[in-house]
């Protein structure tokens, strides 16, 4: 009787019935499902490491078990190599096809869907796998031998025939640990891209839809006309954002802008994740009258300055307006 511990003991007794690949194919497949909504574990470099067997293997995988039960040979069935360049190929075949699929369901292409469809196809195709291999003969069910690679890897690697095989297999080690480790840190310091805002304005055209157009150029002192601010975060963090609306009466003067008369009209706070977008609805009430007067909205990161400007704000954007005084005003 070997010695060797039993390490199938350590899983529950249902996947202990599963051949050992396709239970191994379960158990990555359920912890590349979980780590992206679990609240700890999904901003850490794992949900990376076991996310991408989730979309470019497992799937390929599962249907390749499914598909081809037996073990390989001459007559029937495919070997190991082809079974790992099947399962990679049917994976990016499969994955965009669930995609496009969810994109006519009322979910749509989120995270939550995509890994209930990935997650669930895969272990469909497990399931299948695993009923098609125990209703074969125990001698023609495709096993991976992963003990006898073992037994040859540990021989290989701590019996060497000779001082050049050691050497070498030092060499391969010492590999193997600075690509894991370099793949390590590519994974958990990835390279950011352009840290910037969005900061932008809508209006809501006749169909209900956001557009960008319909701006009111034509208003009356002291009644309010509806916009929609848009705001987003792609400064690869979470971010504290203020924004200041300001009524100016401008003028030029050597390509120079500069301010006769200025109110601020409104201010607002609210706080974006990190690529998260927001759309606020929001009003403007112009408070003197006056031709061609420019209506500024500044954006600023943290808190807005005492005084606030076009020049000093992170971003801007801003109408040109004519505002009468009303109807009912006394000359």
């Amino acid at each position: 009787m070997s010695d060797a511990p039993d390490w199938s003991r350590l899983l529950p007794r249902p996947l202990r019935r599963l051949p050992a690949d396709v239970a191994a194919v379960v158990c990555l497949t359920l912890v590349g499902v979980l780590l992206p909504v679990l609240p700890v574990l999904r901003e850490t470099p794992l949900r990376v490491v076991f996310g991408l067997p989730l979309v470019l293997f497992l799937p390929g995988y599962a249907l390749v078990a499914a598909l081809f039960p037996e073990q390989g040979g001459e007559d029937a069935g495919i070997d190991g190599i082809e079974r790992v360049a099947l399962s990679f190929g049917l994976s990016i075949a499969v994955t965009p096809l669930l995609g496009l699929v969810l994109n006519f369901t009322p979910w749509g292409i989120r995270l939550v869907p995509i890994l209930v469809a990935v997650g669930g196809f895969t272990l469909a195709a497990s399931a299948v796998a695993a009923v098609r291999r125990w209703d074969l003969p125990a001698e023609e069910r495709f096993v991976v031998p992963y003990r006898s690679w073992l037994r040859a890897a540990r021989v290989e690697l701590l019996e060497p025939d000779t001082r050049t095989d050691a050497a070498l297999n030092v060499l391969l080690a010492v590999s193997i640990v600075v690509a894991v480790a370099s793949v390590g840190y590519a994974v958990a310091v990835p390279q950011q891209g352009e840290a910037f805002t969005e900061f932008y304005l809508l209006t809501h055209g006749e169909d209900g839809d956001l557009v960008a157009s319909g701006y009111p150029s034509e208003m009356v002192v002291n009644e309010s006309a509806p916009l929609v601010v848009g705001v987003g975060n792609h400064e690869h963090r979470a971010q504290n954002y203020t924004w200041v609306v300001l009524e100016q009466q401008v003028h030029v003067v050597n390509n120079s802008t500069v301010v006769d008369r200025e109110t601020r009209l409104s201010t607002h706070q609210l706080r974006l994740g990190a690529n998260e977008t927001r759309h606020v609805n929001t009003t403007i009430t112009p408070q003197f009258a006056g031709e061609r007067q420019r209506l500024a909205f500044v954006l600023y990161k943290g808190d807005a300055p005492r005084y606030p400007s076009v020049e000093s704000a992170y971003r801007e954007v801003h109408l040109w307006v004519n505002v009468s005084a009303p109807r009912n005003a006394s000359a």
